[in-house]
């Protein structure tokens, strides 16, 4: 076995440049390769180019809202998305969400809290600091659906479904127990590695989110089904 020590790459989207380079101090002091922009056009092309790990986008950007960006990223990268905004609405914190991101902090902000959202965000296997040769994981088979851990791919009905990673882990979360109800608290805490129950309409959106690229029918779901009152569960014939 070779393991091989990595930095994590994270791009900053903010158009306060005061912002950007206090990040930047406090990400590498942390170890971790740092490159920003200002503006949605610049960060289209540097996903493209430097393919970060995580990205740090702000809402107010010039050209664009970073919530409307958002989907355009995610045609082009899985990374993690976390969100910064002067607006602590729980609506925008939602859009934010909905649009495909990953987390969602208010300016002003710690930036030694930014640090360990970004950590929580990077502590998940598919994005070990360690790459690890010769360690494949068994894929998950089931009878539509076929799910590769090693290269983050997910094929339903011989297509194939492009998750973002919170996305992904949610679905692999369910899929390892078919037929199992997990409640929304323990799914937040199995998939967001955090402890007590937090903000659980996180979890709401991304099923929402999982359900419109994994259900012919979003509106009438046969996979990942609700029980009222106890939860979530991937249901498998």
């Amino acid at each position: 076995m070779v393991i091989i020590i990595r930095n994590y790459k994270i791009l900053i989207v903010d158009d306060e440049i005061e912002i950007c380079e206090l990040l930047k101090l406090y990400l590498e002091n942390a170890n971790y390769d740092v490159k920003y922009c200002h503006n949605g056009e610049d960060a289209l092309k540097l996903i493209e180019e430097y393919d970060p790990d995580l990205i740090i986008l702000d809402v107010l950007l010039p050209d664009i809202n970073g919530i409307d960006l958002c989907p355009n990223l995610r045609d082009i990268t899985s990374a993690p998305i976390i969100f910064l905004s002067c607006k602590k609405q729980e609506d925008d914190k939602i859009s934010g969400l909905e649009a495909g991101g990953d987390d969602y902090i208010s300016k002003p902000f710690s930036p030694r809290e930014l640090v360990a959202r970004i950590k929580a965000n990077l502590r998940r296997e598919s994005l070990s600091p360690f790459i690890i040769q010769d360690c494949d994981e068994p894929n998950i088979e089931l009878p539509t659906m076929t799910i590769d851990k090693n290269n983050h791919t997910v094929i339903i009905d011989d297509e194939r479904i492009s998750l973002s990673v919170k996305e992904f882990e949610l679905l692999c979360f369910l899929a390892e127990s078919p037929n199992k109800v997990f409640s929304v608290e323990d799914i937040y805490q199995r998939v967001w590695s955090e402890d007590g129950i937090g903000d659980i309409r996180t979890v709401m959106v991304h099923v929402r989110n999982l359900r419109k690229k994994i259900e012919k029918n979003p509106a009438r779901p046969r996979n990942i089904i609700n029980i009222r009152g106890a939860g979530y569960m991937l249901k498998v014939d």
